[in-house]
């Protein structure tokens, strides 16, 4: 990590949170894990501190801190703390946003305080269970009738599927037209007909609620459309370059905290009479990871220094999001290698480590989507 990248101010941002981390995250994250969701205290204790939402303008209860490296530091430190389980940056990054710039005056009056507060917590349904990464291909509709819009469907994989109270809705209110017919529109904890399955059992992050979301004939108020009607793939367009950024920013930062925790175990660990750190292939193996991190790290800088400009591209928030998530698995594999038989025990970090990473290549879109859209800049078609 960069230290000269970040302004004194950040930097006490940073040391906050850590503190925050190691007092509020830490000791408990092994119980969240069993229980498959974190409690919304640890929410509420969140944006007591301001670790929520913090570009939010002031008037609404932000920080009004408009530079996206406090965003990576929340990041960062859940990576650092072998946490990345906890929703932040999916409430802060991903989904708020859309409330922020599309949001009318009322909507944002009426929600970001709780937001940034942590008293409302926010998910984003965009997934289908026969539709993934092809959002045009949605099924959901939301046809108006009057006064209000009729929502049916059903998604899938959501993130903070169990805590939302708000769930930004991809749907379709022209269903003939395609992705000229998608609009967003937001759901809210009891709103009759809204059901949330079953809390999904993945393969890793366990503390992280993912669940399938039901919508029969949900009568959603048209003051709860973001923005225009059917304008809602354009603004689905406009955040996911931030979202890919925000997951390169974990992948970077996961692979420095395996590179990391496993420097410190070949320095312990003996064979042969002498730590594992001096033969040859573990000094090569952490020479590799470290420049690997190095380079992603530096890579990750530049879309950051780009985004508070106005200036990242769709295409080069592909190409962070699908080498900083491929590099983080190749680094987090050689881990558990050279962890040896306790790197595939559950109860060693490295383990949860590589399970945890796995998704990042899968959602923000596949990293087969991703070069599809660097392939796409290159005039490939």
């Amino acid at each position: 990590m960069n230290d000269h990248f970040y302004t004194p101010e950040q930097q006490m941002f940073r040391d906050a949170f850590r503190r925050f981390c190691q007092q509020e995250i830490g000791p408990h994250y092994d119980a969240w894990e069993q229980a498959g969701i974190v409690p919304r205290e640890l929410w509420r204790k969140a944006g007591q501190n301001g670790f929520l939402c913090m570009d939010v303008p002031e008037a609404y209860g932000g920080l009004g801190a408009a530079d996206f490296r406090f965003n990576a530091i929340i990041g960062q430190e859940l990576a650092r703390s072998n946490a990345p389980g906890v929703g932040f940056a999916i409430h802060t990054d991903m989904i708020v946003p859309y409330i922020t710039h599309f949001g009318t005056e009322a909507q944002k009056r009426r929600w970001l305080p709780g937001l940034v507060s942590g008293a409302l917590i926010a998910a984003v349904a965009m997934t289908e269970p026969n539709t993934g990464s092809d959002l045009a291909a949605v099924q959901t509709t939301a046809i108006r009738q009057g006064d209000h819009y009729l929502l049916n469907g059903q998604k899938t994989f959501i993130s903070n599927g169990i805590l939302n109270d708000l769930v930004i809705v991809v749907a379709k209110t022209a269903p003939p037209a395609g992705a000229r017919g998608i609009s967003l529109l937001v759901v809210e904890r009891g709103m009759p007909g809204y059901e949330r399955g079953r809390n999904l059992d993945k393969i890793g992050l366990h503390a992280q609620d993912t669940a399938e979301l039901f919508f029969h004939d949900v009568r959603v108020p048209l003051e709860n459309l973001l923005g225009e009607e059917n304008k809602g793939f354009a603004y689905l367009m406009h955040n996911l370059a931030q979202e890919r950024l925000t997951i390169a920013v974990a992948a970077v930062a996961g692979a420095a905290a395996a590179v990391a925790m496993t420097l410190d175990y070949c320095r312990q660990r003996t064979a042969f009479g002498q730590p594992i750190a001096h033969f040859q292939n573990s000094q090569f193996a952490l020479a590799e990871m470290q420049t690997e991190v190095e380079i992603g790290q530096v890579f990750v800088e530049d879309c950051i220094v780009r985004h508070n400009a106005g200036q990242l591209s769709a295409e080069r928030a592909a190409m962070a999001k699908w080498w900083a998530t491929d590099m983080q698995g190749r680094v987090v594999d050689q881990c558990v290698q050279l962890h040896g038989g306790y790197g595939y025990m559950r109860e060693y970090p490295i383990a949860r480590a590589y399970v945890d990473a796995r998704a990042q290549r899968i959602y923000g879109g596949t990293n087969e989507i991703m070069k599809r859209i660097i392939a796409r800049s290159l005039g490939l078609g």
